[in-house]
C-alpha cells in the first residue's frame, strides 16, 4: 500500500531555513507528480509546490523565491528546502501523492517564531 513518510519539521526562528524530507512507497515513485501541502490551525489545507516525474517544479506565489522543491527518484523521496521562514509558515506540513484518490503523510510540524 502507499506509504508517505514525512521528517524535518521544528521550531524555527524567522528568517531561517528548514528542509523536509518525504521518503514513499507502495508505488512507482518516478510516474508521478510529488506535491507538498500545508495546514494552519484553523484554515484548510493549502497547496504549497509540486514537482512534476520529470521535475518541472510549480509553487504557491507566497513561497516562490523562498521554498525550493526536489526528488530523488532512485531513493523515492521528495524534500522541501525552505528559506527565509515567516511566522505565516507556520503550519502542519504534509506530502501528497494522488492516484485513484489522494494519499497523505502523517505531517510534520513547522513553527516559526521567535
Amino acid at each position: 500500500q502507499v506509504q508517505l513518510v514525512e521528517s524535518g519539521g521544528g521550531l524555527v526562528q524567522p528568517g531561517g531555513s528548514l528542509r523536509l524530507s518525504c521518503s514513499a512507497s507502495g508505488f512507482i515513485f518516478k510516474y508521478r507528480p510529488m506535491s507538498w501541502y500545508r495546514q494552519a490551525l484553523g484554515q484548510e489545507r493549502e497547496l504549497v509546490a509540486t514537482i512534476s516525474p520529470h521535475g518541472i517544479r510549480t509553487y504557491r506565489d507566497s513561497v516562490k523565491g523562498r521554498f525550493t522543491i526536489s526528488r530523488d527518484n532512485d531513493n523515492n523521496t521528495v524534500t522541501l528546502q525552505m528559506n527565509d521562514l515567516k511566522p505565516e509558515d507556520t503550519a502542519v506540513y504534509y506530502c501528497n501523492v494522488r492516484r485513484d484518490i489522494d494519499y497523505w503523510g502523517q505531517g510534520t510540524q513547522v513553527t516559526v517564531s521567535s
